[in-house]
């Protein structure tokens, strides 16, 4: 959805014309991929980060348009609401000492983006969902001023027909409605990046797949939305919510929701592609001028701009991605799982054990998707957003027996998921002090069992312990994690609780 795309009315026609080209696009694709014509292996890696603006009250701040303009980066730019802001990091090639450098990288931009944002006195705050968000700042009128974010939100709101309804029963339950998608972007997740050839591409996904419950038990870290204690990772039962074209009839019905986890293992790239067009009705039927089945066949390689598009209407936690690059297709692995922050030692921590247990899965001789059920890794991941660092997960038993059994998710990855992710990430060739270093960080979140969302959680309860009001005690944990996320020591490090608090004897 980064591609400037032009609001307006669309017709019958334009969506007759658009699937056509969808068509047109998947034979494209399928011809590439029958004529080898992608990338060979580079093992690049690259990530995206979504941020928050945020005041010293810890209050949002609907500022992106005139922070971006201080920035002026074109490595950062606007997400959907104005309280956001997206910046990218250039690709990598994974080895050597590639998450110091990203560290170091991501350390810089975030530094100099808080920087321009105190000219207008705000601040940037890494969080999944900012604690303090209130219904009221979640309405179209604080949709960010592009174009493309006012037609998807029209789109979505006409083929819905009503208002959304966001229901989510957590430690507390919250049920409201929303006249518009933009509660998605209470949302804010780092999104990683890894181009694979289209032979290791299948396994890749399934790996990633597989493991996408121990990167949320691990990585949580949006527990609160709209003054609700909910899930411990909030984001992926509202983001499905705040996205959902279908009206109740349709949901029971069994009919897809845009926001997935999936339904089976996949055998190709090409499988997750044919899903997204037979499944999805597309919401910007916008066409381009190319035909790809005659730039191919004059030699070239087609943009497949149409599919693209389509591609990135559906919210996949893990997406197939088809880009160029140097006039050479490509195709990557996107993984959307995890929130942002707290730190960048974290996000880097965080990337660090997701490509390393990915690489060391997908080369496994006996795949773990052929012994995991692939609705038991939805129900994993299921089960890891409402529990966290807390939640007991369905693994593959050790050994011959088979079957499944019951582990904690701190056990599973310390005890299975950390070695794998060392083998992995020697196999990328990078340097065993990053290795130990970031992967230690999670090991350190295992032990303590400590993440963001437990810390917010303790932290906000020992203010209303101390006296506070809710919102006061909301807005005072978002102003000490903006504090310590800046400080920049790794989220098991923290302190629960408040200064202010324990200096006044409360």
């Amino acid at each position: 959805m980064g591609e400037k795309v032009v609001a307006g009315a669309f017709d019958l026609s334009d969506r007759q014309d658009y699937r056509d080209k969808l068509r047109k696009c998947l034979t494209g694709l399928e011809r590439l991929l029958a004529q080898k014509r992608f990338d060979r292996p580079k093992n690049f890696m690259g990530l995206e980060i979504e941020l928050n603006l945020a005041g010293a009250d810890g209050l949002p701040k609907m500022l992106n348009g005139e922070v971006l303009e201080r920035i002026a980066s074109r490595d950062f730019q606007t997400e959907l609401a104005m309280f956001n802001l997206e910046v990218n990091i250039a690709p990598h090639r994974l080895g050597g000492r590639v998450f110091d450098r990203l560290a170091e990288e991501i350390r810089t931009s975030l530094a100099y983006a808080h920087r321009k944002a105190g000219e207008v006195d705000a601040g940037i705050v890494m969080i999944g969902i900012l604690p303090t968000l209130d219904r009221d700042d979640l309405v179209s009128s604080n949709l960010s001023n592009v174009d493309r974010y006012t037609l998807l939100n029209d789109q979505i709101v006409a083929a819905r027909g009503e208002d959304f309804v966001l229901e989510i029963d957590g430690v507390e339950r919250l049920s409201c409605t929303s006249k518009s998608i933009v509660p998605e972007a209470a949302c804010t997740s780092v999104q990683l990046h890894l181009q694979v050839t289209p032979g290791r591409f299948a396994a890749v996904w399934n790996a990633a797949q597989s493991v996408a419950a121990a990167q949320i038990a691990v990585g949580a870290n949006s527990p609160f939305l709209f003054g609700h204690e909910l899930w411990r990772e909030s984001r992926p039962p509202l983001f499905q919510q705040a996205t959902d074209t279908r009206p109740p009839e349709l949901q029971a019905q069994g009919v897809r929701p845009r926001t997935w986890f999936g339904e089976k293992w996949i055998s190709s790239a090409q499988e997750l592609f044919e899903e997204n067009v037979r499944f999805f009705p597309p919401l910007l039927p916008i066409c381009d001028d190319e035909d790809p089945l005659e730039v191919l066949e004059a030699g070239g390689v087609p943009s497949l701009a149409e599919l693209v598009l389509h591609n990135g209407t559906v919210y996949r936690w893990n997406r197939p991605v088809y880009g160029i690059a140097d006039g050479v297709p490509h195709l990557r692995v996107e993984n959307r799982v995890l929130p942002a922050g707290p730190t960048v030692t974290d996000v880097i921590a965080n990337a660090a054990f997701y490509y390393g247990v990915v690489r060391a899965l997908a080369e496994d001789s006996r795949p773990v998707w052929t012994r995991l059920p692939f609705e038991t890794a939805e129900a994993n991941f299921d089960a890891a957003c409402r529990h966290g660092i807390e939640a007991r997960l369905q693994w593959p038993r050790r050994g011959r027996l088979g079957g499944l059994v019951e582990v904690d998710a701190v056990s599973l990855v310390r005890d299975e998921l950390l070695p794998l992710a060392e083998a992995g990430l020697d196999a990328w060739g990078v340097d065993p002090a990053d290795r130990d270093l970031y992967l230690g960080v999670i090991e350190e979140r295992c032990r303590r069992r400590t993440n963001g969302a437990s810390w917010q959680v303790a932290t906000f309860h020992r203010a209303v312990e101390a006296g506070l009001s809710r919102e006061a005690a909301l807005a005072a944990t978002t102003r000490r994690y903006a504090e310590l996320m800046h400080a920049g020591e790794p989220v098991h490090t923290w302190p629960v609780g408040l200064p202010e608090l324990a200096t006044s004897g409360a």
